[in-house]
């Protein structure tokens, strides 16, 4: 027997092995609600798929998938990344994720994902359309005012290698908020807080016939929205994004941290401006690993941690 959404209950509950996400079924809390979870789990718990070890069948539209709780884990992980190193993902048990066989082949031979080569020895998985619109059509958070953004295909071509290290920067960042009881809500791309800033500088220009599409905005009205924005911005107006900013709450305060990648093609004042945005700095080396070295933020949570 298949999950069909007109039962109104939830699947999970039934002696059966399918769900049916066509009609946008719904489930669970709000975010802000819901139990502290681990930091590989955030994103999938966003989602209603598949959450145990046996595949179920799940279906969107006229598509048919099977799922096991670990690939819906990747699947919400690399959305929400944009693009993960297979060997930064886990399958079911808890093994990094090969892209010749197992779970990232499942996945890739359902048209969920596609790999790319970083390097010799690096293969990294980012979302198909298909898979992201599973995604989209299985949210839980649909209605919520900080739901996560999933994307999907490769973005900044030449940004790649520095891109694919953010989400084990996430992982260092999150597994230490982890330990001081702080409920990870979501995180936000450099490009999507780019973006809002864009909105912000473009604002008065909508709508206007004689507009040549250059902001008007001063360095103060600039600096404000940084303010409002928690984001570092120089006397000139010269506002810096991190990587990916991280939002969380301890005993009910909000708080953001971001955090920056810093590889070894960092130089002269780019890498001085970051040194100093008081972002947590996640220190690359591409050879399996690296380390981070904090700002203002990562102080509060090592006080926490005292």
């Amino acid at each position: 027997m298949s999950y069909d959404a007109r039962w109104g209950d939830d699947p999970r509950d039934r002696d059966d092995h399918g769900r049916d996400l066509s009609r946008g079924s719904r489930g669970g809390s709000g975010p802000r609600d819901r139990e502290r979870v681990e930091p590989r789990d955030v994103f999938v718990d966003r989602v209603n798929l598949p959450r145990g070890p046996e595949r179920e069948h799940v279906r969107v539209r006229d598509h048919d998938y099977t799922l096991r709780g670990s690939e819906s884990r990747t699947l919400a992980s690399v959305g929400a990344f944009r693009i993960i190193p297979a060997h930064d993902l886990r399958d079911t048990f808890d093994k990094p994720l090969e892209p010749r066989h197992g779970e990232l082949w499942h996945l890739r031979d359902s048209g969920l994902v596609e790999t790319v080569r970083l390097d010799r020895d690096t293969t990294a998985v980012t979302l198909t359309k298909e898979g992201r619109h599973l995604l989209e059509a299985s949210r839980r958070d649909a209605d919520s005012p900080d739901r996560q953004t999933f994307t999907h295909g490769v973005q900044r071509p030449r940004e790649l290698k520095h891109d694919a290290e953010v989400y084990r920067a996430y992982l260092d960042e999150a597994e230490r908020l982890h330990e001081v009881d702080a409920n990870i809500h979501r995180v936000v791309l450099e490009n999507e807080l780019k973006a809002e800033y864009q909105e912000f500088l473009q604002e008065r220009n909508r709508d206007r016939d004689d507009s040549d599409g250059r902001p008007d905005r001063d360095p103060s009205e600039i600096q404000s929205w940084a303010r409002e924005h928690n984001l570092p911005c120089d006397d000139q107006g010269h506002v810096q994004f991190p990587d990916v900013r991280i939002e969380y709450d301890i005993d009910g305060r909000d708080h953001t941290l971001d955090v920056e990648v810093m590889t070894p093609h960092y130089r002269g004042a780019h890498a001085a401006a970051k040194s100093g945005s008081g972002f947590a700095l996640y220190f690359s080396n591409r050879s399996g690993g690296g380390g981070r070295c904090g700002g203002r933020t990562p102080s509060i949570i090592e006080e926490l941690l005292r």
